[in-house]
């Protein structure tokens, strides 16, 4: 490693590979996640194409409106389970649907075609598939809400879609990912999370455990969202679900896409995380060494002003969009940390007036 900045974009695609095992965690801080919300879900499996399925988890609306939808989609390698706590905290206003993308979790994984022009995981096979569960559940007009590598979806799906879209809620994606370097594969770095044993994947309680200990906080809806990424194999020992080919052919379609948001029509709440301290980036390097530990806050002092001019420059580039910062927060749960600022933004951009 010969600076901090050749670090950077082996840095992101550790945190991506980290992010799509699904280790995130959070305390409910300001008002998400400790306590379970009452509202009920039901769990469907919508067919979307052939041989494909998607799990989609729908909280009805507690005020009886189900034609105001908001739809969440979750960050890369995560599923519908990652919002369990959102979800319903949304759900005292509006329906809400939680979708887990081809790939992961309970819906239905394609092998990817060994081809460099395959489209089973390229973003637009998965604004298909949305559509797809839109019109399977007669689902006229969304508030469409997406974590990370989701916002490549949003831009997408309301430049195809501008009649379906009622507003956008981009939760602490990026502008461009090809732009901002694409896909490379994993490469080791110093700040790398350590990695699970065999005694980690012996067991899902054991890799609970592994979870908990590499992460910030801990709480019930990642655990579920942990818990829907994992295949108990013969003996009780585990593995995640979704198998390495589909991992790496969303990863590779994921950061070789660039947006175009002319096209975007709706009015959007951006949303960016600025996590401020190394518990919220590197929680594993707490108990580094001293060389350790100062080279990761010389990463993470670099990023935290491009992750925030990063932000500022995808709500310039959605007119009358609102750009919300959130400090001292980490990428993969900030929506449970800091929930209820999410809740009051989104319900806050639904009355100041949407399509």
């Amino acid at each position: 490693m010969n600076s901090i900045t050749d670090a950077i974009p082996h840095f992101h695609a550790r945190r991506r590979l980290l992010s799509g095992m699904g280790a995130m965690a959070a305390l409910a801080a300001c008002g998400g996640g400790s306590v379970p919300h009452a509202a009920k879900v039901i769990d469907r499996q919508i067919g979307v194409a052939p041989g494909v399925s998607l799990h989609v988890r729908d909280w009805p609306s507690a005020g009886g409106d189900s034609d105001d939808v908001i739809v969440l989609l979750a960050g890369l390698g995560a599923n519908a389970h990652a919002f369990d706590s959102l979800a319903p905290a949304l759900a005292r206003r509006h329906r809400v649907l939680a979708i887990t993308r081809r790939g992961y979790g309970a819906s239905g994984k394609p092998l990817p075609a060994n081809d460099a022009n395959d489209m089973t995981y390229a973003p637009a096979t998965l604004v298909a598939d949305l559509l797809a569960v839109l019109d399977a559940l007669k689902v006229q007009r969304i508030i469409l809400a997406g974590h990370s590598i989701a916002g490549n979806e949003l831009t997408l799906f309301a430049g195809s879609h501008p009649r379906r879209v009622r507003g956008l809620v981009y939760l602490d994606t990026t502008f461009d990912y090809l732009a901002s370097g694409g896909y490379e594969a994993p490469e080791p770095t110093p700040f790398d999370e350590p990695p699970p044993g065999p005694a980690d994947l012996a067991s899902v309680e054991a890799s609970i455990a592994y979870a908990r200990r590499i992460n910030k906080h801990w709480w019930p809806a990642l655990e579920a969202n942990w818990r829907d990424a994992l295949e108990v194999l013969p003996g009780g020992a585990v593995q995640p679900n979704t198998p390495p080919a589909i991992a790496t052919a969303m990863d590779m379609a994921a950061h070789n896409f660039s947006p175009d948001y002319r096209r975007v029509r709706a009015p959007a709440l951006v949303i960016t995380v600025d996590p401020g301290t190394l518990r919220n980036l590197f929680p594993w390097l707490l108990q580094a060494d001293p060389a350790t530990r100062a080279a990761a806050q010389a990463l993470l002092d670099f990023i935290r002003p491009l992750r925030l001019a990063d932000g500022e420059r995808l709500a310039a580039a959605l007119p009358g969009s609102r750009h919300l910062v959130l400090r001292d927060g980490f990428h993969s749960d900030f929506f449970i940390e800091y929930e209820n600022t999410v809740v009051d933004a989104i319900e806050a951009m639904r009355r100041e007036g949407l399509q």
